[in-house]
């Protein structure tokens, strides 16, 4: 069953300890998502991922809709070095990781809006660049053609191949969600 927001209940603020079992929950109802359209999921990692968000070190962002946590991401201030260059890694960028959505709110593009908020975000603190990596070639073409990142390159690794995308940061009007710093 598809759910409703209406936008100006979103709030995307830094995850907590109190967050954990919540981030989880989302984690496993998107991975049973995945897996019915025959995509890699995540449910072995769900509890190592949503426990990132109880390490105050750890950069978790949630999305919430009417209080509940309806989207996640990991904003970490470096690009990993196995992937990104130097020359790269020295530009003041955001590297996106963990991301994840609700599929209850299909249709309503909360991947995009919450994307949109990192580029926002990342132009409001100083960072030139979003970037991020998938293993998933439909998430490629997705972050692609849906939400305009740039292919970088892909390469191989621990025998996948991981292909990085990147988006200058951006101040974007109008996203229908608000910040809780």
């Amino acid at each position: 069953m598809t759910h409703t927001l209406s936008p100006p209940s979103l709030v995307m603020r830094r995850a907590s300890k109190g967050d954990v079992d919540a981030i989880a929950a989302l984690i496993r109802a998107r991975s049973a998502w995945m897996r019915d359209r025959g995509l890699p999921d995540w449910e072995d990692a769900a509890d190592d991922l949503a426990g990132q968000a109880a390490d105050p070190d750890v950069p978790v962002w949630v999305l919430t809709g009417e209080g509940e946590v309806i989207g996640c991401t990991t904003l970490l201030d470096q690009s990993p070095a196995w992937f990104w260059t130097e020359a790269e890694r020295a530009e003041p960028a955001l590297f996106m990781v963990s991301t994840v959505t609700d599929p209850r709110f299909a249709g309503q593009r909360l991947g995009c809006r919450l994307a949109w908020w990192v580029l926002d975000h990342a132009a409001r603190t100083g960072r030139a660049w979003v970037r991020r990596g998938t293993l998933v070639p439909q998430l490629v073409a997705y972050y692609r053609d849906v939400q305009g990142w740039q292919v970088v390159r892909q390469i191989e690794r621990d025998g996948h191949t991981v292909v990085g995308l990147t988006r200058r940061a951006a101040r974007v009007a109008d996203l229908g969600i608000s910040a809780a710093v």
